[in-house]
């Protein structure tokens, strides 16, 4: 018979061991203090004017700045390969050279006065890092054979077929990470800059990134974005994709799915990831722009609508360069494509209206500094998604219909009352626990009010 000392030891045991099988999403860096409130923009430097030059983007610093933006991620800034080129001017992730700069963009002097000039306007500025692969002609296949992947005839290869024209990175080898490491440290003590967005992160070793970020965070604190979603992988990185809330937009748009579906991805997110996490929401980028659509081709009437949902979902929102202009072109990738620009279009108006007010919004920061979203539950769940953050005195109630149809609707809440000012319209507004709200096809309205 046993004891109950022995039986409370048993239980103890059993406890520890549930415990212990439950998996817990992982702990994940410290944010640069000036991170919870930004929006990031990503440059395309080749396609961004007629020159395609930095002295030519560092002219639209001050209009970026105006629209809201924190964080300029500028794509990759190397030399790119020659040998096995796809296109005229080849891919801008085929690096030639870690350590230069592409002479097309400029020289390093040009680098140092872009990164000067946007931290004087209070923006920051990291840059593309691509990791896994090179370009066949970069020094280091010459210099260190081995630190590249071989087949069984000792031949190079490339990380994946389509990918002709670069060759795979083996992280086995020790002296391959200190050579990387040192790069990247180079380019924060050289040029300043204030962090990295890292090509296919999850393709290169979890732990080669930790030991990275610890070298990184000791010139200055960094802000890493990983090209993965992996959650273990913000052990090292403070953002990541959100390409399932992508591609769940996409469908909504298509009818496909509907509100439904977004709200089981936010529960999902929750449980997933830290809650201090930063995700990263968009409705385009690079590769979604070349290969997959435009904003257009893919969400229709709605691409207004969805450019708002990822600034005031939880997460930070993404500006691919030309959005903001409502430029509906697939940008080619190997040539140069410039961006026409139009300065009047309504969707710089409303990125600017609702950056500026998560610049200085509390209940819209990322990771654990945001407020909560918190459902609104109407009659039409399928259709409306309705939800407010909170923060402190600060509210910020959001209504969207996503779909095609006008709809009639009504939410009863008491976390809803209270005095507001509609952002994109200025006017005044009192709700009540219960409102109602007539919307037209995709139309939203944002309330902010303390």
């Amino acid at each position: 018979m046993i004891s109950f000392q022995k039986k409370r030891l048993l239980s103890f045991i059993l406890i520890i061991v549930l415990s212990l099988s439950v998996i817990y999403p992982q702990s994940v860096v410290k944010h640069p203090k000036w991170s919870y409130n930004k929006s990031i923009y990503e440059v395309n430097v080749r396609q961004y004017s007629e020159k395609g030059t930095f002295k030519e983007f560092e002219k639209q610093l001050p209009r970026l700045k105006d629209m809201g933006i924190g964080i300029l991620w500028l794509m990759p800034i190397n030399p790119i390969g020659e040998t096995n080129r796809k296109g005229t001017l080849g891919s801008y992730y085929a690096v030639k050279d870690y350590k230069a700069v592409n002479p097309e963009y400029g020289n390093i002097d040009d680098l140092k006065g872009l990164v000067k000039s946007a931290h004087k306007l209070g923006m920051y500025v990291i840059i593309d890092w691509v990791a896994n692969h090179t370009s066949w002609d970069n020094k280091l296949a010459s210099e260190h054979p081995d630190w590249f992947t071989k087949d069984s005839l000792g031949n190079f290869v490339p990380p994946v077929a389509d990918w002709a024209d670069v060759i795979d990175l083996n992280y086995d080898n020790k002296q391959l990470r200190e050579y990387m490491i040192g790069a990247l440290e180079y380019w924060i003590k050289e040029c300043n800059v204030d962090g990295y967005r890292c090509d296919v992160a999850g393709m290169v070793p979890t732990d080669f990134w930790i030991e990275a970020r610890k070298r990184l965070n000791k010139i200055k604190p960094v802000f890493m974005l990983a090209e993965a979603e992996e959650p273990e992988i913000h052990q090292a990185f403070d953002m990541t994709y959100s390409w399932k809330f992508y591609n769940i937009m996409n469908d909504i748009a298509t009818g496909k799915k509907d509100v439904t579906g977004l709200v089981s991805l936010l529960n999902e997110e929750k449980t997933a990831y830290p809650m201090s996490a930063f995700r990263m929401r968009f409705t385009s980028n690079h590769d979604e722009n070349s290969w997959n659509g435009t904003e257009f081709e893919r969400l229709g009437d709605a691409v207004e609508t969805f450019a708002v949902l990822t600034a005031v979902v939880p997460g930070m929102p993404l500006v691919y360069s030309g959005q903001e202009a409502g430029y509906n072109k697939r940008l080619e990738f190997f040539e140069h494509d410039p961006i026409v620009w139009n300065d009047t279009s309504r969707y710089a108006k409303v990125y600017k209206a609702i950056f500026n007010y998560k610049l200085k919004s509390k209940a819209l920061q990322s990771g654990e500094k945001g407020g909560k979203l918190q459902l609104l539950s109407s009659p039409d769940d399928k259709n409306i998604f309705a939800f407010v953050r909170v923060s402190g005195k600060e509210k910020v109630v959001c209504v969207f219909n996503l779909s095609k149809e006008s709809r009639n609707t009504a939410i009863n809440s008491k976390l809803i009352k209270g005095k507001y000012i509609n952002l994109y319209t200025g006017e005044k507004i009192n709700l009540d626990q219960i409102a109602s709200f007539e919307l037209k096809p995709w139309e939203y309205k944002i309330f902010t009010g303390k």
